[in-house]
């Protein structure tokens, strides 16, 4: 049983795979010809908290898919509280075809996937950000400059090391891309994660770097990413964070000066308008933000149909007949007292 929890845990050749999935699905629901391919499929959405791109995106793909998705959030599940997430993955297990979840700590989901024994897809942790990747890296693909191949593009990701620079550091250099991150010392991505990516070097030629210098970040940059320079649970720290990356790391119209004219700009959304970047820049013509964000729905999709699909039982015509032929029969046959039989109340 394989999960969707990291990028680590695919090949440069899965990823590419899925990526191409994404471009046929993206064409197929465009026009409006999107097969069912998770018909009659049941995924179970568990959010420890709030979300807009992940819940509407996973949502809307199950059912355009021809499947359904179930919101399970805080207080209306007993996960981790009253019930184990050893029994809940079991038993969410026996009832759906597959989990996402959106969790606060990364433990959460690896148990989940540990123990689930349906496909378990990452919607979030406060390490990494999977399927918001997978969904930037075809994004960029659409983009590049023509002629472009992706493992020429260079990434600069401006800002604090969130969850979503981890994952997207991840990805980029396991793609071969080259990948900047760029903050105040203090906020520079983890020596782990540092290692993790030069690593990814090595395997695929990819360039990967850290330096304090936005200006020296953004030249040659193909595209410049940012994200929130906090997030809940660190408002405590806003002051100091603010006074950290203020004004030096903004996204702006000066820093954008030194990229090329080709340069695109990225988020991962939401954003604080005025703080890690300007509303110049976010409605600007160097934005893509929203095609990205739509991007996420179709990368959803594929994620589900790749992950999903190999694992449903699709019965043949024939025996489908013969089950529908029985439990008619059987309706036909018995009634609880006081009930009209379908062959009664046809009859009525």
């Amino acid at each position: 049983m394989r999960h969707f929890i990291d990028t680590q845990d695919f090949t440069k050749t899965e990823l590419v795979w899925l990526m191409d999935l994404i471009g046929l699905l993206k064409t197929a629901d465009r026009d409006r010809a999107l097969p069912p391919l998770l018909a009659g499929a049941s995924l179970g959405m568990i959010f420890e908290e709030p979300s807009t791109r992940t819940r509407i995106s996973f949502e809307v793909a199950m059912t355009k898919l021809g499947g359904h998705a179930l919101y399970l959030k805080p207080g209306e599940i007993h996960l981790g509280v009253r019930e184990s997430i050893k029994d809940s993955a079991r038993v969410i297990s026996r009832m759906v075809d597959a989990i996402e979840a959106r969790t606060l700590k990364h433990a959460t989901v690896t148990e989940l996937a540990r123990y689930a024994n349906v496909p378990v897809i990452n919607g979030l942790t406060d390490y990494n950000h999977p399927t918001q990747v997978l969904c930037d890296v075809f994004t960029m693909r659409e983009h590049r400059p023509a002629g472009k191949p992706l493992e020429a593009l260079k990434v600069a990701f401006i800002g604090d090391a969130t969850n979503v620079c981890s994952s997207l550091m991840m990805i980029c250099t396991q793609m071969g891309m080259e990948f900047v991150h760029c903050a105040p010392p203090r906020y520079q991505a983890p020596k782990a994660w540092q290692l993790i990516a030069r690593a990814n070097c090595v395997q695929s030629g990819g360039r990967f770097s850290v330096t304090d210098d936005p200006v020296q970040a953004v030249a040659d940059a193909d595209f410049i990413y940012t994200d929130l320079w906090w997030w809940v649970g660190q408002e405590a720290e806003i002051p100091e964070r603010q006074a950290a990356f203020m004004p030096r790391y903004q996204v702006n119209d000066a820093l954008l000066a030194n990229a090329p004219p080709h340069a695109k700009f990225m988020h991962c959304l939401p954003a604080s308008r005025g703080v890690e970047v300007t509303d110049a820049v976010m409605d600007g013509p160097r934005a893509i933000i929203y095609d990205q964000a739509e991007n996420r729905l179709h990368a959803e999709k594929a994620i589900l149909v790749a992950f999903v699909r190999p694992h449903l039982r699709l019965p043949s015509a024939k025996r489908s007949a013969r089950h529908a032929h029985a439990i008619g029969a059987f309706l036909d046959d018995h009634q609880l007292d006081g009930a009209a039989t379908p062959a009664a109340a046809l009859e009525a």
